[in-house]
């Protein structure tokens, strides 16, 4: 909207403001008990006053009324709640069915400011938030490449099993640096084929440099992936079948080599080598355009990337360049431009037009 004067822009701004202070005030919660997180790079808003702008209420085609429901699981944390918003309303943007859409969050400790933000963000929504007890893996995380990699919160996806209800059979799992542009149902749908998780693969990558040499070179660890042909993937898009994890105990098998990481020192890389050690060549293979990984460079420098060739469902800024944080440096990435017509966050100079 283009103002003629400083006053009338000044009095947009405060009709904005009353506005989301109201949504704030008025719209009733729609969440499980939980405790909280810490504010971190997200600057503390004023009391009362949201950070981000509403984000619109998509509704559903025609064909959606005998859709199954699709569970969708995210950590929440401060730190990233901006990507997180940003990942939620491409979801809902690019769904034949966003009202299907049920998120699942977990976090671990209670922070009411962020728990507020979703919901005057997304006021139509409903959605489900679960403690995760970080003393499960205080004794069991190793010192990493980068520090964001050792927080427990990072830990959590070994965990879904164990947090999500019972009748929850299926979930997709999402990290918080990406966004989808594609129908999120495609993913969903995808034939397990017997197997407990489905990921893009990547048999390409030189699989050895996720272990240590004392991994290797010990007799009875290399023999781990005997039978198998294992392949790196990227835990952060992932189809898990939930049913199958507990009755596999798949968490109960990566923290036994989380204890064995503790002992030895035989992976760099947090959370992800426990789960190539028990399921890398034995999961269901998605195809490479359900995610565009590497987009926040490498873990040391987080240098720019270009996008791979091909098809593009889903866009993932892991690495340690955030497109937020390199968008507000004004010195971003090609690719963060991508990200931005996504972001929520009210001060985003380079989306918000008054």
């Amino acid at each position: 909207m283009a103002v003629s004067s400083t006053s009338h822009g000044l009095l947009s701004l405060l009709l904005l403001i009353l506005i989301h202070l109201l949504v704030f005030l008025h719209y009733p919660t729609h969440v499980a008990a939980t405790t909280g997180i810490r504010l971190g790079i997200i600057r503390k808003p004023s009391p009362n006053v949201a950070i981000f702008r509403e984000a619109p209420a998509f509704q559903n085609m025609d064909a959606c009324e005998h859709a199954e429901k699709i569970h969708i699981a995210m950590t929440l944390d401060s730190n990233y709640l901006r990507g997180t918003m940003a990942a939620m309303l491409s979801i809902l943007q690019h769904s034949m069915c966003p009202g299907i859409v049920e998120f699942h969050f977990l976090w671990a400790r209670f922070d009411p400011e962020v728990l507020s933000n979703i919901q005057s963000t997304f006021p139509y929504l409903k959605f489900n938030v679960y403690r995760f007890d970080s003393n499960r893996v205080r004794g069991k995380i190793s010192k990493s490449i980068r520090q964001a990699l050792d927080q427990p919160l990072n830990y959590a996806r070994i965990y879904l099993a164990d947090i999500l209800p019972v009748d929850v059979k299926r979930v997709l799992y999402l990290d918080s640096d990406l966004v989808v542009v594609d129908d999120v149902a495609k993913l969903w749908k995808v034939d397990l084929q017997g197997k407990v998780l489905a990921a893009p693969e990547y048999c390409h990558a030189n699989f050895t440099q996720y272990f240590t040499e004392s991994f290797w070179s010990d007799s009875e660890m290399s023999k781990t992936f005997e039978g198998r042909n294992p392949c790196y993937f990227n835990t952060g898009v992932m189809v898990v079948d939930v049913d199958k994890w507990r009755q596999g105990e798949y968490t109960k098998k990566m923290e036994e080599w989380m204890v064995v990481q503790k002992q030895k020192r035989i992976y760099h890389l947090g959370s992800l080598p426990p789960f190539l050690l028990v399921l890398a060549g034995d999961i269901t293979a998605v195809h490479h355009r359900w995610n565009q990984h590497g987009l926040g460079g490498d873990n040391l420098e987080g240098k720019c990337r270009s996008l791979h060739p091909g098809p593009i469902s889903l866009l993932h800024w892991s690495g340690k360049g955030k497109p937020w944080l390199r968008l507000d440096s004004r010195k971003p990435c090609t690719v963060d431009h991508l990200w931005a017509p996504y972001d929520l966050y009210r001060s985003s100079a380079h989306h918000f037009e008054e």
